[in-house]
């Protein structure tokens, strides 16, 4: 099994809490997780239908029959069980086999379910499909401050760029070596469509293809709902209520405006992005990594892999990410910012394979700004040399990080 950086946390946790909710989007290895940390935990499948049915006609009983420590999986397909476990969960001094083990994987409905009853008993981690740096065993992340620090001893990778962001991070394509394409195109019919479908009552199945479609297009870019309503005849607050769904089912995510202490001519909309890009790639129709290479969204492509890599790996620190981006409304943009509490720290992020002294201009523009403390910054691009690596602004290839 290749080791998920957030194992460590959830372990810390278990000594702490006496129910772990291990949430994240369908395929992205929460049970596999659950099980190799608590392999001699009793596992409940609440996807059996049988199962599900003894749970639902009989809660107390059926949490009677399995008493922790144990996993319940998939949980949220019983919500009337959480009102039950705040009971137990009130008697159990958290400590060693002692602990609830929930999974979800609609993370919507199983944080509001958890909020209602559980609240201050549970502990609620989300796991991510990989991150580049779990999948090639790098070094693991402890902290904010690691994640964007240098790598000196990190090795080029041996595939290219665009097969790594056309293959995308979803365990099973790595685990079975499976072909990514038709595993993806399974996978929106089987989870997407299914399962998020359901809960927002889609009648024209074509339209929510399209929905997806329109979307994918926006990746990288700032959020514009008229657009895609226009694109395909849903009303805007219809495209509201279906991106938050995709949203909360991990499918996406915003990235937010900073825009606290510095000039209020600025740009105040998100910018949305694909967690995957295998996913992402899919939905845009290209058949190969090869597509990718002369693709007119190429550089929006590799900005959503490279934000969605750190949004991921610091959600796998167990930390909310504090990332934003900025731009005012003449255009100057800094792709990321990191708000490390005492202090900001600006991204950009360049596709080219080539350097040039043009990219640190926007930073060095944000670090002028009236107000702002900041002094240093970081170019990450798709190239292989490190640039400038004693200067305020030096330029890494997005493997060094």
């Amino acid at each position: 099994m290749i080791k998920r950086n957030l194992e460590n946390h959830v372990k810390k946790y278990a000594r702490e809490y006496p129910v772990i909710s291990i949430v994240g989007p369908r395929q992205s290895g929460k049970t596999t997780l659950a099980r190799h940390i608590f392999p001699d935990y009793a596992y409940v499948s609440l996807e059996n239908m049988d199962t599900r049915h003894m749970a639902e006609d009989d809660p107390r009983g059926f949490l009677e029959d399995y008493p922790p420590p144990v996993i319940f999986d998939e949980i949220q397909r019983v919500p009337s069980l959480f009102s039950y476990l705040q009971e137990k969960a009130d008697f159990i001094v958290p400590g060693p086999s002692k602990q609830y083990i929930l999974t979800g994987s609609q993370q919507f409905l199983l944080m509001e379910s958890i909020s209602q009853s559980l609240s201050g008993r549970v502990i609620n981690v989300m796991l991510f499909p990989f991150t580049y740096n779990e999948l090639c065993a790098g070094t693991e992340d402890n902290d904010l401050e690691e994640i964007f620090s240098l790598k000196n001893e990190a090795k080029k990778p041996t595939e290219e760029i665009e097969e790594i962001i056309f293959t995308g991070m979803y365990p099973r394509i790595h685990d079975k070596k499976l072909s990514p394409r038709k595993w993806l195109e399974n996978y929106v019919i089987t989870y997407i469509e299914r399962d998020i479908r359901q809960l927002i009552n889609v009648s024209n199945l074509r339209t929510f293809e399209n929905f997806l479609k329109i979307t994918a297009s926006y990746s990288g870019q700032l959020l514009n709902y008229a657009s895609i309503s226009s694109a395909i005849g849903l009303s805007i607050p219809t495209v509201k209520s279906w991106l938050s769904i995709l949203e909360t089912s991990g499918i996406i995510f915003l990235l937010s405006p900073h825009y606290r202490n510095f000039s209020k001519r600025i740009v105040k909309t998100p910018k949305l992005y694909f967690v995957d890009t295998g996913l992402l790639c899919f939905l845009l129709s290209l058949r190969n990594s090869r597509d990718l290479k002369h693709h007119p969204l190429l550089g929006n492509i590799f900005e959503t892999f490279v934000i969605s890599e750190f949004y991921k790996r610091i959600y796998h620190t167990s930390e909310i990410p504090p990332i934003y981006f900025w731009r005012d409304k003449t255009g100057i943009e800094v792709d990321l910012l990191v708000d490390f509490g005492n202090k900001l720290y600006p991204l950009e992020i360049k596709s080219s394979r080539t350097y040039s002294y043009s990219f640190q201009e926007n930073i060095n523009k944000w670090l002028q700004l009236k107000g702002n403390t900041g002094e240093k910054g970081l170019v990450v691009y798709n190239g292989e040399r490190i640039i400038g690596a004693q200067k305020n602004i030096p330029t890494v290839p997005w493997w060094q990080l």
